[in-house]
């Protein structure tokens, strides 16, 4: 009985220590729409646990707007080909990829364009 005990209060522990690492690699967005950004980089943080960049993007209406895009950890960003000298400050890019869904402007990234048309993708493909 003490050993079923302790069985069962391992397995419980396991589960629930699992659910904050569950929650945190789940980016909040809304998958149906894939959203297109254009700006220029002001500044590229590469960290984990998501390396990010900022962008200052012009709307059509002309207003300023700033955004965050990232994608997924260093390591699975490197087997792409990417490097902390990927991106730089200056640089114009457009990323496509999933909004928040709560309207936050920050996009889990999908790929960036570059100005001269270079394209790198973060997942999939």
């Amino acid at each position: 009985m003490k050993n079923t005990l302790i069985g069962k209060l391992a397995l419980l522990t396991l589960v629930l220590s699992a659910l904050p690492a569950q929650a945190h690699h789940s980016w909040p967005v809304d998958m149906d729409t894939l959203v297109t950004v254009k700006g220029t980089v002001t500044d590229f943080m590469w960290q984990n646990p998501h390396p990010m960049m900022t962008l200052d993007v012009t709307t059509a209406a002309g207003a300023k707007e700033e955004w965050q895009v990232g994608g997924p950890a260093i390591n699975r960003m490197e087997a792409k080909g990417w490097t902390k000298d990927t991106v730089k400050a200056g640089d114009v890019i457009t990323g496509a990829g999933y909004q928040f869904r709560d309207g936050q402007k920050i996009i889990r990234l999908e790929k960036i364009t570059f100005a001269d048309g270079k394209e790198m993708a973060l997942y999939g493909r």
